[in-house]
């Protein structure tokens, strides 16, 4: 148990310093993916344009089951009314973020994963290698980036479903009066401490998803077993960073 356990921890320790080189391998090659544009904007389309439905109706779901949750637990205190604040600030500042980027993890993540681990497999990556290519640059670097820009933007279509969500059931449905849903949201609702927050947040998730999933299957074995693996690492590690990222997030940004 003893030698197994110090195995687990050297591996640990020696993937993680591979990772963190990998990380600098990629932001030193980004200018040579950024020259050719329409490598990001084809991997942006990949990540984001073809996450939409998912986003938005997982967005619109978890603001519809919102407004109902929050609507029974405000009742009981006299204030329905301020269904509205408590829709807007639990997607903006935690809700929006943490599952858009769960399901960025588990839609985007495991594919790019899947797409570098299959071309290790088949040699490309040593092929484009042999032709002075480098594959970083033309392959890892583009995918990166994709994420990175694409996540806080599908966070806030997931926020914005959600708060339509939570109007759907509340105001239309519910009754609640809808000036007073939007005028306390309006009030309650900061740019710089809610909004840009979750912008933040949203933004180093994209990081963290995105770097776990090129890394993994950058760094797979080359079979079909180790391909497998590599995806199921990519969406166990990003939901485990971005839970763990979340809490330290949270904790620096609301100490005061």
């Amino acid at each position: 148990m003893i030698r197994k356990l110090g195995a687990m921890v050297i591996d640990g320790v020696w993937r993680l310093g591979f990772a963190t080189r990998f990380l600098f391998l990629l932001l030193r090659y980004s200018g040579q993916s950024f020259l050719r544009l329409h490598l990001t904007l084809r991997e942006i389309y990949f990540s984001g344009v073809l996450s939409l439905l998912i986003i938005l109706v997982s967005g619109l779901f978890v603001g519809l089951v919102l407004g109902l949750q929050g609507y029974e637990t405000l009742q009981r205190y006299g204030s329905s009314e301020a269904l509205g604040v408590l829709v807007a600030l639990s997607l903006t500042r935690e809700l929006g973020p943490v599952v858009a980027g769960l399901l960025f993890a588990s839609r985007a993540g495991s594919a790019v994963t899947a797409e570098i681990g299959l071309m290790k497999t088949t040699e490309q990556l040593k092929a484009m290698d042999m032709m002075a290519v480098n594959p970083i640059a033309r392959v890892a670097a583009p995918r990166f980036w994709g994420g990175v820009i694409s996540m806080p933007i599908l966070a806030a279509l997931f926020s914005a479903m959600g708060i339509l969500g939570g109007w759907l059931i509340g105001v239309a449905f519910i009754g609640v009066d809808d000036g007073a849903f939007w005028s306390q949201m309006q009030a309650a609702v900061d740019i710089r401490y809610d909004i840009i927050n979750g912008v933040i947040k949203s933004f180093v998730f994209g990081v963290a998803v995105s770097l776990i999933a090129v890394f993994e299957g950058y760094d797979c074995v080359p079979t079909a077993e180790g391909v497998s693996r590599a995806i199921t690492r990519t969406v166990v590690s990003s939901a485990l960073a971005i839970l763990a990222l979340d809490f330290v997030l949270t904790s620096f940004m609301f100490r005061g």
